[in-house]
């Protein structure tokens, strides 16, 4: 079974990679960060070993910071539990094509124990949980997220010695909307549609955004797992695509004191059988509400999962679009959460991740808070009309130190979540607060060298 007829299957990778159209396959789950992680393992081994057996990698791969150093207080990797394996256990639906690279096919992975067991804190793992709750329920869960980067001119490499610093956008201007901005980048943008759509993904289109350089490049909704794969393989494939033709892309939250990079994830649940559940006649059904409001009430809870890191924080800005208020409003852009659609369209839009969130993580969130709304049948009130900046209603926290406390008090996301997820991600939060209150910043060295 494949998820179209641009996915591969077993039979059509073993006949590709013994006629040798296929000599490497990229084995690889994604980290706590959102990042592919894995292997390139060689054909014929993968035929001979690795299909059957799977391959394994280090525990320290979900206990690490992004700069992939060691660090304490996780449960399940240590010095002292002395860094073993986890295995790779390969989801066969997911073999797609990189037609980017030379022959080269990848397969994505779920995490298990030596003894087989899950790896709980996995985000893949974390999102099926939910999933199997949404499920026990009678739902299916579709989902699409619209990431939005921006593009320099600068290498990878040139960007580094730069420090990240004066880099030179792709455009000028702000291009939203702009036909003659986008075809300024073309060459790219085409590259990467292409690319995405030979790997598997329905895409839209491409469009140009606010910020100097920036664009979005959006794919049709999938099941929620479908999208989450898609989105963590899009993302580093279009960095890859991008330092291929000799420039840079962030997906950062929050690159400079203009618009940041959204993520805004749609999300609606339907019947096992595909039955709309959401809607009924020309009206939200009740369960749509009850939905909505579990995911407004737990807003704080897992706001951590939503805006993970420091520099999530900076986009949350009054007037950026990017929301500060816990409201809902009918198709309203200043509001965290935005409604839009009728009938089979129905759905939700939660405005709040950005450009760096794990789909995993955000997408388990939206489902376990609002499947809460739903058991506890929350009523959904009053939509927000006007400019939800002037409200009076409560704020999404405005730190990661403030989603951090949140998320580790919560007694919602220890039961839907489980304690030791909780726990896990707890203590990522509390690696990167401690890494960004030991940094002497640039503001700081400007403002203090010779003045103070």
């Amino acid at each position: 079974m494949t998820r179209n007829d641009r996915h591969l299957t077993v039979h059509d990778l073993k006949r590709r990679i013994e006629a040798g159209e296929i000599d490497t396959v990229v084995v690889a789950f994604t980290d706590m960060q959102g990042r592919l992680q894995g292997k390139r393992l060689h054909g014929q081994f993968f035929l001979d070993v690795a299909l059957e057996q799977g391959t394994e990698g280090c525990n320290y791969l979900l206990g690490v910071d992004v700069d992939m150093n060691t660090v304490g207080g996780y449960a399940i990797t240590s010095w002292d539990r002395g860094y073993g394996d986890m295995e790779f256990v390969l989801d066969l639906e997911t073999i797609r094509l990189l037609t980017h690279l030379p022959a080269t096919a990848m397969v994505q992975c779920d995490l298990v124990w030596p003894d087989h067991s899950p790896v709980a804190q996995s985000p893949r793992s974390i999102l099926k949980r939910q999933l199997e709750r949404a499920a026990e329920k009678g739902f299916v869960a579709l989902a699409g997220t619209e990431l939005e980067f921006i593009v320099f001119e600068d290498s990878y490499e040139e960007a580094h010695d730069a420090a990240y610093r004066d880099l030179t956008p792709v455009n000028q201007y702000n291009v939203d909307y702009s036909i003659l901005g986008t075809t300024r980048v073309e060459p790219l943008l085409r590259d990467i549609r292409n690319t995405m759509y030979a790997a598997g993904l329905n895409v839209e289109g491409a469009k140009g955004e606010c910020n100097f350089g920036q664009h979005e490049i959006g794919f049709l909704y999938d099941e929620v797992l479908v999208s989450a794969d898609n989105h963590a393989v899009y993302k580093t494939v279009a960095k890859e695509i991008a330092s291929q033709h000799g420039k840079s892309l962030t997906f950062m939250a929050k690159y400079d004191k203009r618009e940041g990079n959204s993520c805004h994830i749609h999300l609606s649940l339907r019947g096992a059988d595909g039955a709309i559940v959401f809607w009924e006649d020309d009206h939200r059904t009740e369960l749509y509400d009850q939905f909505i409001a579990g995911v407004l009430a737990t807003m704080p809870d897992f706001t951590l999962l939503y805006a993970p890191n420091i520099n999530s924080y900076k986009r949350f800005a009054d007037g950026s679009f990017a929301p500060t208020t816990i409201a809902w409003g009918e198709d309203n852009r200043t509001c965290a959460v935005r409604l839009v659609g009728r009938g089979p369209s129905a759905r939700m839009e939660n405005r709040v991740p950005g450009g760096d969130v794990n789909p995993y993580l955000a997408l388990a969130a939206m489902l376990a808070g609002g499947l809460h709304g739903i058991e506890q049948g929350l009523e959904l009130g009053p939509a927000l009309e006007g400019n939800a900046y002037v409200s009076e209603l409560p704020k999404v926290p405005a730190t990661l130190r403030e989603a951090r406390e949140a998320f580790d008090g919560s007694a919602i996301a220890r039961e839907a979540l489980g304690g030791e997820v909780v726990d896990h991600y707890t203590n990522m939060a509390d690696v990167e607060l401690a890494a960004f209150d030991a940094a002497v910043t640039d503001w700081e060295l400007r403002r203090g060298f010779e003045r103070l």
